[in-house]
């Protein structure tokens, strides 16, 4: 075992006996990787802003109104723990 000289790993092609199927049996997918257009290469900040507004736009803009409620109630919920004011918003010629 030299210095300059660093080890090289090893690479087997092993292939289960009894698997016949197509591709390889240890490569994991998520379920939904083939609808999705944002799981291409790394693009840097920009790339995946378009990529990701691009798929929105492909997909009717249909948002989750689950999702769009809670994030109403956290907000709402945090603002009761900050004490703000909602009176502010309020029209009151008086003063």
């Amino acid at each position: 075992m030299g210095v300059l000289n660093t080890r090289k790993n090893k690479k087997f092609s092993y292939e289960p006996r009894y698997y016949k199927g197509e591709g390889s049996p240890y490569e994991m997918k998520g379920k939904f990787d083939a609808y999705r257009s944002t799981l291409e290469t790394n693009k840097g900040l920009k790339g995946k802003f378009t990529s990701a507004w691009d798929e929105y736009k492909t997909s009717g803009g249909a948002v989750n109104k689950t999702i769009i409620l809670i994030a109403a109630i956290l907000i709402f919920i945090f603002l009761w723990i900050i004490d703000f004011d909602l009176s502010i918003f309020s029209i009151n010629p008086a003063g």
